[in-house]
């Protein structure tokens, strides 16, 4: 099968590679770069484990093919970590509030709360719920997740 050369950001950083027309972005990811902390769930697009941002918007990458990237900007949950390797607000509220159970699904909740943050830094408890709504959690009722996002966001206020 044939090739295309497929540019963009990464967590920050430009990169290059050669990819199948037909390549999923989650399997560019997992397969091809390493990057395991995506998960994959439905591979529909249904439950929101795999969640990206491209361009800072939440996105299923188990149904976005990978050449729909090019010339973007995409961020992983391992782009979070800073250059020191501390962790992000919201990566530390989910530990501080206890917030991952198994722990599958919390990639694409922090995604989608990182989406949310940078759009809005002081969302109420109805926003935090329905940004996080399209991510589904078989262990937990939600409470210590929506709990974390509010946590995070009064961290971020107080670094101001």
């Amino acid at each position: 099968m044939s090739t295309i050369k497929l540019s963009f950001k990464l967590n920050g950083q430009s990169i290059e590679v050669a990819i199948a027309p037909n390549t999923l972005l989650i399997d560019l990811l997992r397969d091809d770069l390493g990057l395991t902390g995506t998960k994959e769930g439905c591979r529909e697009g249904e439950c929101g484990v795999c969640t990206v941002l491209l361009d800072g918007e939440p996105v299923n990458s188990c149904i976005l093919p990978a050449f729909k990237v090019a010339g973007r900007s995409l961020t992983t949950i391992e782009g979070l970590v800073n250059e020191d390797g501390e962790l992000d607000e919201i990566q530390q509220a989910f530990m501080d509030e206890g917030a991952a159970q198994c722990g599958f699904c919390t990639p694409g909740m922090i995604m989608n709360a990182k989406a949310l943050l940078d759009r809005n830094p002081d969302p109420d408890e109805t926003e935090i719920r329905q940004s996080l709504s399209g991510v589904l959690c078989r262990c937990t009722g939600y409470r210590k997740i929506v709990q974390a996002v509010a946590t995070a966001s009064q961290m971020k206020k107080s670094q101001k």
